[in-house]
């Protein structure tokens, strides 16, 4: 009994101790106390701008997009593909191939583009087997190509017109190969950037610059207006062997002119390449051309795809690097951040840009272009074919569709990669 009095005044002694100290507390100490300990979490109804309340890492990300939704971000989109009416592939023996076409540009009510074509004797015998072409047999599917161009009223049935720039004589630039076109309409004219092969691709690898010819019409005649009108960097720097896929549009008041190159490559190591993509740019389409210093400005991507959209210039990088399979933006056209993430997205986009040559200071956006695909053909008769695709990625047109995030394809699709193809092909093609 004795033990349990103890213990009770003991406990009377520590309650009144309590009391005194928290009754003579400051009332201002212990609102901030109150206001520390308020629980703070994110709301069910999604924000419209970034809530002043701790977040983590993914959901401060979030608002940097935008849009916070992806259903709501105009630079998400999936792709809808169709086959093209009207261009012939022969008996699909891999003879005839069509790839990398041009942006189509719209001119008194026809569409215009332009495209590499390969038509030989022989199908491709490889990269790696290069040094064993001649003058009959194509090393890649873009060796001994010319460039072709084709019209169409609506952009699914096309009609062929016949070559636009064929090889010139040996040895000037592009006597091997002319390829990869896009096309630029300046002050009336019109302009191919293209590149032009000295060697068989896959020889030292793909060693070429890019050339340039102009004609007062899209159906021609074209005049070479320069050669290695983008230069090779010096030796050391990212793109000292190549610059490829160059893709024009005016952005305040210059020629912007994007390329690519492929860089950790050749000729020692053939299998650690890395892909980043330049910024050159002139106030005349012939240049001179200047490099951005800040070059490479997009880390990741294989051909280049850019277009006009709001105050600055999107970007869809495709299949190489940590950033593959993303649409980007700039607002100054140079320094690209990452607005969505996407799937099964169109190889050599060339999108329908109605404002890429208007010096537009807003950007619409696209919703149609076309593509490629390489392995149209089977083993030892590859070939490549082009394509349509279908999207929403502008600020005109609204599809609920092309935002789903869903996408389902047969087991077929996903068995297809198997085991037994992993080493077919370096790419993984």
């Amino acid at each position: 009994m004795k033990l349990n009095s103890i213990f009770q005044k003991m406990a009377i002694a520590s309650a009144v101790v309590c009391a005194f100290f928290s009754c003579s507390e400051p009332k201002a100490e212990v609102e901030n106390n109150s206001e520390t300990t308020t629980k703070q979490v994110f709301p069910h109804k999604m924000p419209t701008e970034k809530p002043d309340i701790p977040m983590s890492a993914a959901m401060e990300r979030m608002f940097n997009y935008p849009a916070p939704r992806v259903h709501d971000n105009e630079l998400f989109s999936q792709f809808k593909y169709t086959r093209l009416q009207g261009f012939d592939y022969g008996e699909g023996n891999g003879t005839i191939s069509r790839r990398d076409s041009s942006r189509p540009i719209l001119v008194d009510g026809k569409y215009y583009i332009w495209y590499t074509k390969r038509h030989t004797n022989v199908p491709p015998i490889g990269w790696n087997r290069a040094a064993e072409a001649t003058d009959e047999i194509p090393s890649t599917d873009w060796d001994l190509a010319d460039i072709w161009y084709a019209t169409s009223e609506d952009g699914f049935i096309w009609e062929e017109q016949g070559v636009a720039v064929a090889r010139p004589p040996k040895p000037q630039p592009g006597w091997r190969s002319v390829a990869t076109p896009d096309i630029l309409v300046w002050e009336g004219k019109y302009y191919l950037y293209y590149q032009a092969f000295d060697e068989p691709s896959g020889l030292r690898g793909d060693w070429c610059p890019v050339s340039v010819s102009y004609a007062d019409s899209p159906d021609g005649p074209w005049t070479n207006g320069g050669d290695a009108v983008i230069p090779f960097g010096e030796k050391g720097e990212w793109d000292q062997d190549a610059t490829h896929d160059p893709q024009p549009i005016v952005y305040q008041g210059k020629i912007y002119l994007y390329y690519k190159a492929a860089y950790n490559k050749w000729p020692d190591v053939r299998d650690q390449y890395a892909v980043a993509h330049g910024l050159a740019i002139a106030d005349d389409p012939l240049g001179p051309f200047d490099k951005h210093p800040l070059n490479p400005v997009l880390n990741s991507g294989h051909e280049t795809t850019y277009f006009p959209f709001k105050e600055g210039v999107a970007a869809l990088a495709i299949k190489d690097g940590n950033e593959r399979e993303t649409m980007q933006y700039a607002e100054d056209g140079i320094n690209f951040e990452v607005a969505a993430s996407l799937s099964l997205t169109p190889s050599a986009a060339a999108p329908y840009a109605p404002d890429a040559f208007t010096n537009t200071e807003y950007g619409r956006g696209v919703t149609w272009g076309l593509c490629h695909f390489i392995n149209a053909g089977t083993p030892g008769k590859g070939y490549s074919i082009i394509a349509r695709f279908d999207c929403d990625l502008s600020l005109d047109y609204d599809e609920p569709t092309f935002k789903k995030t869903g996408v389902w394809h047969r087991p077929e699709v996903y068995f297809a990669q198997g085991l037994g193809s992993l080493r077919e092909h370096p790419e993984g093609r």
